[in-house]
């Protein structure tokens, strides 16, 4: 826990990045911010593996770039094990944002860390920017790839234990616990399909649904009945992951029709209770589903022109470094073709 003058501050892990973010909030201007006096021609926001994609490619165009992102590699920085991502046999998220931030910094990019959109305004000749320190950047197009955060469950041990027992991606993190016994929270769709997904990995799976029953698809309820090493139970309210202080070794829930609290031996928590999108910053701006996710079209484009977006923040399926890098990529050019075939003032 930090606090500030006594007060409370952050909670939770967090590092110096996140710590100058809160800082410099609360210590911006109160006044409005003044006119941007450089336009650049795109604008990446977010420093995951879609905005770097997105601002190295653009930049090989020939075009002036600013990237602004909290921290450069996203929540791939949280990732410890990364073993599916093509022509790279094994790499951690450390190592892969290491990479990522070496690869920026090889180009002519202007990087901006630390640093949070708070809002964008948009007109017909180009964009406004407006940052937490009280900041205003002018570009001419923009591309969104602010990611995803998986969404938490909130009780105790799942930040103690992340990366260490609890974890959020099946597809990155199954194979770590092979023979094992695990658990995943969660009994939607996202939910089953990791249930069946590590089912054939790890020793067991034990599913928690907060409701009475399962909410996932009639074909995934009927593949979870024939797989025997998969235990369900519904009206499950998780309370707490438990560990022995390197890791996990058990998780504690409430059986919601009898009040019993129950303990279950294990060695992983999956969490799959859906994610949370980084978008409310455009939520007056651009359009976006019920999720959250900006809508997007084959290239990327958003529902006001000029503006594309990428990566986890969109409704682009399947949320995967391999598919950010492509898809962060494929916005970067379809930003440069808008570009091109922008009508060019006399």
């Amino acid at each position: 826990a930090v606090f500030l003058n006594g007060e409370p501050f952050a909670s939770g892990k967090i590092d110096a990045g996140q710590i100058l973010e809160i800082l410099m909030k609360k210590a911006a201007p109160k006044t409005p911010a003044a006119a941007p006096k450089t336009t650049y021609k795109v604008a990446i926001v977010g420093g995951g593996p879609a905005g770097v994609a997105a601002a190295i490619y653009t930049a090989r165009k020939g075009l002036s770039v600013v990237l602004i992102a909290d921290r450069v590699g996203g929540q791939v920085k949280d990732t410890m094990g990364i073993e599916n991502l093509i022509t790279v046999d094994r790499t951690t998220g450390p190592e892969l944002t290491a990479a990522l931030g070496g690869l920026l910094r090889s180009h002519d990019i202007t990087i901006r860390e630390h640093l949070r959109v708070e809002r964008i305004e948009s007109s017909d000749a180009k964009r406004i920017l407006f940052l937490n320190t009280g900041e205003a950047i002018a570009a001419e197009t923009v591309v969104i790839a602010t990611g995803a955060r998986w969404r938490e469950l909130g009780v105790p041990g799942e930040k103690e234990y992340l990366g260490h027992g609890v974890a959020y991606c099946p597809h990155c993190d199954g194979p770590f616990f092979k023979d094992r016994d695990v658990a995943v929270v969660g009994g939607g769709n996202s939910g089953v399909e990791a249930a069946l997904d590590l089912a054939g990995i790890v020793k067991s799976v034990h599913v928690f649904e907060f409701t009475d029953k399962l909410n996932a698809d009639q074909i995934l309820l009927d593949r979870l009945e024939k797989t025997a090493n998969i235990t369900v139970s519904v009206s499950a309210e998780v309370k707490g992951i438990l560990g022995n202080g390197e890791k996990v070794t058990a998780i504690t829930y409430v059986d919601r029709r009898t009040q019993e609290e129950k303990e279950v031996s294990l060695d992983g928590v999956f969490i799959q209770i859906g994610l949370v999108p980084h978008t409310e910053f455009v939520a007056n701006l651009l359009e976006r589903n019920r999720y959250g996710e900006i809508i997007v079209d084959s290239h990327g484009r958003t529902s006001v022109p000029g503006i594309f977006a990428c990566g986890d923040a969109t409704t682009v399926p399947y949320k995967q470094i391999a598919i950010a890098l492509g898809d962060g990529a494929k916005a970067a050019l379809a930003a440069f073709e808008y570009l091109l075939k922008k009508p060019v003032a006399a």
